[in-house]
């Protein structure tokens, strides 16, 4: 296995950043948003395909998704589809576009939406640990080779210490700022 350096600590805490961004993107707040659906899985063409490459998805308003099927005779297997991904979301099929009215969400399920929040939000910081980890592993086994001095090595580990800080702030704005977006009525 490749060693992580501290110079590609930034670009390992950025990826996971952005893998976190994206998670908490399909979380549903109290408006419609495209990613929401994104994902979903279509049977067409003999082939399982992500939502995104069978149709365009729309935001009509902030209760309201359109979903236009660039095939209008896969527009039942994206019923099914949307149905089956379990949203909480009925399909309406009107003529050939499929419209995601958006429920109001209620409290108790506001309230679930942030626990999820916060376990994703601590899958980030153990992934962010995880890196920190293969850092310091690769400056230890640095040092045994005598590439780096005792001083230098506590260096960098202050240095990589401050990065994992900023990673882990980063982690707990983004998380908050999604918070008050869910819960907010």
């Amino acid at each position: 296995m490749a060693r992580v350096t501290l110079n590609q600590s930034d670009q390992e805490f950025s990826k996971v950043l952005d893998y976190f961004k994206g998670e908490i993107s399909k979380l549903r707040s109290g408006r419609a948003n495209p990613d929401l659906v994104a994902d979903v899985k279509v049977a067409a063409y003999g082939q399982s395909m992500p939502l995104t490459q069978v149709a365009n998805i729309n935001v009509a308003d902030a209760t309201l998704l359109i979903i236009q099927p660039w095939d209008k005779t896969i527009i039942d297997e994206i019923r099914k589809a949307l149905i089956n991904a379990d949203l909480g979301i009925s399909p309406v099929v009107d003529g050939e576009i499929i419209r995601l009215p958006l429920p109001p969400l209620t409290a108790e399920r506001r309230q679930e939406y942030v626990k999820v929040l916060r376990q994703k939000a601590e899958e980030a910081k153990i992934s962010i640990r995880q890196v920190r980890k293969e850092v310091l592993d690769g400056l230890e086994q640095s040092q045994a080779e005598g590439v780096l001095s005792e001083d230098e090595l506590k260096r960098q580990e202050k240095v990589l210490q401050s990065k994992v800080d900023g990673a882990n702030e980063q982690v707990d704005l983004i998380s908050a700022e999604k918070e008050k977006d869910l819960m907010q009525v």
